[in-house]
């Protein structure tokens, strides 16, 4: 039964190591950057939506009809507005080469994968 503790508390320790690493593994993008990981790509969200950023500004949002909305980088961040309002939402945007992580301003974090 001792055993079997230890072996879950040096699980644990591993997987809690293995986060660790995976948070390292993601950069910040600067602005020039994250306009080109963003323009002409779409992205599946872990829900099952999708999003498309187009070079006109428009973004496409999907979660099972379509959604339509402005993107831009702003100050280095990208940003969203969604009618009818016109109140722009901006998020840090990381990358660790295969998807991107948007992060909110107080830690909210959403990750879409390239389709």
């Amino acid at each position: 039964m001792r055993q079997f503790a230890m072996m879950i508390a040096v699980s644990s320790a591993v997987s809690a190591l293995g986060s660790v690493a995976s948070a390292e593994e993601w950069r910040l993008l600067t602005g020039p950057q994250a306009h080109v990981a963003l323009e002409g790509k779409a992205l599946v969200y872990d829900n099952g939506a999708s999003q498309t950023f187009h070079a006109s500004g428009r973004t496409l949002y999907n979660a099972g009809h379509d959604s339509w909305g402005s993107w831009a980088i702003r100050d280095g961040q990208y940003c969203s507005t969604w009618p009818p309002s016109n109140l722009w939402a901006c998020y840090g945007l990381e990358t660790d080469g295969t998807a991107l992580r948007f992060v909110g301003e107080h830690g909210a974090i959403t990750v879409g994968r390239y389709q």
